[in-house]
């Protein structure tokens, strides 16, 4: 699996001087398998950039999305091979008990919140509401359960060719726990992340900011950190940074972060345009 991030701030796009190296473009990963498979994580704004550099010759493609806030979602319209003619792009998120996948996206992406429906721009988009069971994607075995974060909102375990991505984007797993990490079946997202081989999960919050952000749906740098050593996870992505969250602060938190707490697997900090081939580690 070769891993890309394309967008790796939260709640809001926020480019500028200050977020150079982290990026301010919102949610978007791609996952691409040994036998050509393209997997989308999210449709954030960081999805306009992936779109415009993939390679031409791609006829499907695979968005899972986690949730359906906007910071997840805005990006889709502007998604290339939306407007490519014969490109099939099937569109996986989470199921609701009132309206399917489509006709929630198609609440977003129409009129009068945007200025032409995703019907207009492309006929060959196919919805899937995503059962919470593994199913096959082409080469990709995907693994989704519903996590702690407003709103239905899943996480997910791609697993190829022996090897296992956990994404966990928007989640706050030390709710109501008065000492986190508790045991891990009480864990939120354990069961997904259990030793796997990269984890990118939420780090939206510094620590001295989480106790005024309790129920958000986030995490903070140090939660992050326990949960990623509680899952025996072997590399770790601190990921959805705070918009107002600088470069400069990014590397002091995360640094020091690496030095109290001497974690037991490798930490890559969650930059726009970081490459991981898992199947070279």
């Amino acid at each position: 699996m070769k891993v890309k991030l394309w967008g790796t701030r939260g709640s809001l796009a926020s480019p500028g001087p200050h977020t150079l190296q982290y990026g301010g473009n919102t949610s978007c990963v791609s996952v691409q398998g040994e036998e050509g498979t393209y997997i989308v994580l999210d449709a954030g704004t960081g999805i306009r950039d992936l779109g415009v550099q993939l390679p031409k010759n791609i006829n499907r493609l695979h968005v899972l999305l986690t949730h359906l806030h906007m910071d997840h979602l805005q990006g889709l319209p502007f998604f290339a091979p939306l407007r490519r003619q014969g490109v099939e792009v099937h569109i996986w998120g989470p199921p609701s008990n009132s309206r399917n996948l489509r006709q929630r996206v198609l609440r977003y992406l129409s009129p009068p919140l945007f200025p032409v429906s995703l019907r207009e721009i492309s006929n060959e988009l196919i919805f899937h509401d995503l059962p919470f069971a593994s199913v096959e994607i082409e080469e990709f075995e995907i693994s989704a359960e519903l996590i702690i974060h407003p709103n239905p909102t899943i996480g997910y375990r791609i697993s190829c060719g022996g090897r296992h991505l956990t994404y966990l984007p928007d989640h706050e797993p030390a709710l109501g726990a008065n000492n986190f990490p508790l045991s891990k079946e009480w864990t939120s997202g354990y069961r997904l992340a259990e030793g796997c081989d990269l984890l990118i999960h939420d780090a939206q919050y510094f620590d001295e900011e989480y106790p005024f952000r309790v129920g958000f749906g986030h995490s903070s740098m140090s939660q992050a950190f326990k949960f990623a050593e509680l899952v025996c996870a072997k590399r770790f992505i601190p990921f959805h940074h705070d918009p107002s969250h600088g470069d400069d602060e990014l590397d002091q938190v995360i640094s020091r972060s690496i030095h109290e707490i001497e974690p037991p697997f490798v930490v890559t900090p969650g930059k726009e345009g970081t490459v991981i081939n898992l199947n070279a580690d």
